[in-house]
């Protein structure tokens, strides 16, 4: 069985106006850029953030990295011209990789920017992930991330928002996030109901690297693949919380060659070490090494 794995260990927020800071990207070893049109540009800066976004893309360079472009929100009067110059360069073949929506609070908002997509004569590879930041998108989070069974929606990740949880509930950002985690836990599992990924919020104390370090290996512990930054520092202790060890990368391979022999062929239980293990311990194994590889493909 093939599987093919994206690294989204680390994707980092970087702001669409700031023409240094994207050169900049193009060199950190994050996974993942989002240029941001939204929260890190002004409004009287909308509209040059978004030529130089246009510009940036037009000179791409930033493989191997997952390049993401966040627009204003739906209901903004600056989301139809963000949209627009999105699907323009994948049409034109200049990336991105995907949009990020913020405050997706339900699956027909999907429907309707896929339709757009689509109309706009965006590249069929175009992507779409959707930001929950709201309580009624936390909500309807399985709704939302089962709307990816249409293929109109293009829809391949959930990325959460902290902070404007925490705005519009009254909840609070605490080290160890015990008055969210219920809303975490709900999102993961809604988000692998739907066969989509699923990314961590963001860590505000960008200085703060060792409570960082332990929101991420939290984050690693509940399913998440990844985090969301503010900052490139974050980048090595993200990387490394969501890279498999070496010796669970080492157990992985041993586990799927005991199923891949040939006297195992129909078994669907086997012995290790003097444990019983399930075929679909070597589907998470093999899931567990198509990460290792494809971050070792890196470099």
């Amino acid at each position: 069985m093939s599987t093919i794995v994206r690294p989204r260990r680390s994707v980092l927020f970087m702001p669409g106006s700031n023409a240094r800071a994207l050169e900049k990207a193009r060199t950190l070893p994050a996974d993942g850029v989002v240029i941001d049109l939204e929260d890190a540009v002004a409004p009287d800066a909308k509209a040059d953030a978004r030529a130089q976004v246009a510009a940036t893309l037009r000179a791409g360079g930033f493989a191997p990295r997952e390049v993401v472009v966040r627009t204003n929100a739906v209901d903004t009067p600056w989301f139809e011209e963000d949209l627009a110059v999105v699907a323009w360069a994948s049409a034109e073949g200049a990336g991105p990789d995907a949009v990020l929506i913020p405050k997706v609070s339900d699956a027909e908002t999907l429907v309707t920017i896929g339709r757009r997509l689509d109309a706009l004569g965006a590249a069929p590879a175009l992507r779409v992930w959707a930001m929950i930041e709201t309580p009624l998108a936390v909500l309807r989070a399985l709704d939302i991330a089962l709307a990816a069974r249409n293929p109109v929606t293009r829809l391949a990740v959930l990325v959460l928002g902290t902070n404007d949880l925490s705005k519009e509930t009254g909840a609070r950002v605490v080290p160890g996030r015990a008055p969210m985690m219920g809303w975490l836990s709900h999102c993961v599992l809604a988000a692998r109901a739907g066969g989509v990924e699923v990314l961590d919020a963001v860590w505000n104390a960008f200085r703060d690297l060792g409570g960082f370090a332990r929101e991420c290996a939290q984050a690693a512990e509940m399913g998440f693949d990844g985090k969301t930054l503010i900052h490139p520092g974050q980048i090595e202790p993200c990387n490394a919380a969501f890279t498999p060890p070496p010796g669970e990368v080492e157990a992985a391979r041993a586990l799927i060659a005991l199923f891949d022999r040939p006297e195992n062929a129909g078994k669907g239980v086997v012995q290790i070490e003097g444990r019983m293990v399930e075929r679909m311990h070597a589907d998470i194994a093999r899931r567990t090494v198509a990460l290792a590889d494809a971050i070792a493909a890196r470099g």
